[in-house]
């Protein structure tokens, strides 16, 4: 049965969407819309149905990424991908769970939508590049161009992590200790000096408009906006552990972050209530 090939290869195709939207609501529809696609598709003329698949994906999102562009000039505040549930054996495969970190994400957005849709074939999948020219419609030599371009975008701005998974696990359950206990003192020590916060409330709910720098600023912001029911509960996000924020049993926001050099550098607040259905539910990725 067609079917067959498509739930085989179904987390790639969701996971290669949402590189490229940084949306899994969007991801999910364009998985859907692959699927009511693929039901057509007359299987036995189609040599590579994993290379069919990951085509019909590419397309589609790449045409979802350019309304979503425009959707995105509009949006209120600081703009951050939707946080994705994943179960901790993701983390194992390094590179996936670094390709769907909130800061590669972040990364991934600041490229053209071909740019952007070449990267993630080529160096998160490993597509070859004839597949992708044919996926992205253009040729084998330009999208070798494109693919240069991009990597030398993502390298400039890419984070330079020096820390360990481990590392960077016991750096994250300080910080989450540390709010939990209100102890003042553990979270300067896990902060660095010049700390980025950035918070997405969409107009929503209550969040900076702009990302917030320094140490002293952030914590200052953070006591501010704080209530006094918060309960912190440990969770999986993009690959990697995060803190889930509960208020009267309510999901009220996540927090991912990026550790580099044995401290906190980036703090990514998601409160934007539409952004937070994907948390309740763990998500399949795959390459």
């Amino acid at each position: 049965m067609s079917t067959e090939h498509l739930l085989a290869h179904r987390n790639l195709l969701f996971t290669v969407a949402y590189e490229m939207l940084g949306s899994a609501a969007d991801a999910e529809d364009v998985v859907q819309d692959v699927w009511l696609r693929w039901v057509d598709v007359d299987v036995a003329q189609v040599r590579d149905p994993r290379a069919y698949l990951v085509r019909m994906t590419t397309r589609l999102a790449l045409n979802r990424l350019r309304t979503l562009a425009r959707r995105r000039e509009d949006y209120v505040g600081t703009w951050l991908p939707e946080p994705v549930l994943t179960s901790p054996d993701v983390a194992q495969d390094v590179e996936l769970a670094d390709s769907v970190s909130t800061a590669m994400l972040l990364v991934l957005e600041t490229l053209p939508p071909t740019e952007r849709a070449v990267f993630v074939l080529r160096e998160v999948f490993d597509v070859p590049y004839a597949e992708i020219a044919e996926a992205v419609g253009k040729s084998e030599p330009a999208v070798r161009q494109v693919a240069s371009r991009a990597r030398a975008h993502v390298a400039e701005r890419r984070p330079r992590s020096s820390v360990t998974t481990a590392e960077r696990d016991a750096v994250i359950e300080r910080f989450r200790a540390a709010t939990a206990t209100g102890d003042l003192q553990g979270l300067m020590d896990v902060l660095a000096p010049e700390v980025v916060l950035m918070t997405d409330g969409g107009g929503k709910v209550q969040a900076a408009l702009n990302p917030i720098r320094g140490r002293a600023k952030v914590l200052r912001f953070l006591a501010g906006v704080t209530p006094d029911a918060l309960e912190l509960e440990p969770v999986w996000l993009n690959g990697s552990p995060a803190i889930q924020f509960m208020v009267a049993g309510q999901r009220d926001g996540v927090g991912t972050m990026l550790v580099e050099d044995g401290v906190v550098t980036r703090l990514f607040l998601v409160r934007n209530p539409d952004k937070l259905g994907s948390v309740g539910t763990e998500v399949g990725l795959g390459r």
